[in-house]
């Protein structure tokens, strides 16, 4: 699995409730449904990261 990095993400507050209400309606946190529409998002413009080899 990927390591993962925390960083702070500044949303306005109508954004961040609506994201927060997709996520839930998906079951998924809102951390979750962030990165799941950044990937989606990455894929789509063919700039998803390339999958490692694990050892």
């Amino acid at each position: 699995m990927a390591k993962k990095k925390a960083f702070a993400l500044r949303l306005n507050e109508d954004m961040l409730k609506a994201i927060e209400k997709w996520a839930s309606d998906e079951f998924r946190s809102t951390n979750g449904q962030i990165e799941y529409l950044l990937m989606k998002n990455l894929k789509e413009a063919k700039r998803a990261p390339k999958k490692k080899a694990e050892d």
